[in-house]
């Protein structure tokens, strides 16, 4: 028997987590069905499991951090017509 906690938070049994493979950061739909509750697998629940696929992914991501571009952030070059110290006119006289 799982407690909700004061933030509304259930934990779902390792033994329920792990026969219908729910794993931590999943999405979980709870549906009403009359007097009960359906919990329900969200389907889009696509997080690889195991060490290749997400040592895959990985690779993926440093090869994006890679091709981006270094050095620094240039500055933006359009003015938008106005400064800092025009709109902070608050307790000084103009």
């Amino acid at each position: 028997m799982a407690k909700v906690t004061s933030k509304y938070q259930v934990t779902v049994p390792r033994r329920i987590a792990a026969q219908y493979n729910i794993h931590p950061g999943d999405y979980i739909d709870w549906v009403p069905a009359g007097d009960a509750i359906r919990v329900i697998p969200h389907a889009q629940n696509t997080t690889p499991q195991g060490t290749e696929p997400r040592l895959h992914l990985f690779d993926q991501a440093t090869e994006r951090h890679r091709r981006r571009p270094s050095g620094p952030v240039p500055k933006r070059t359009d003015s938008r017509g106005w400064k800092r110290e025009d709109l902070d006119v608050r307790g000084r006289s103009r």
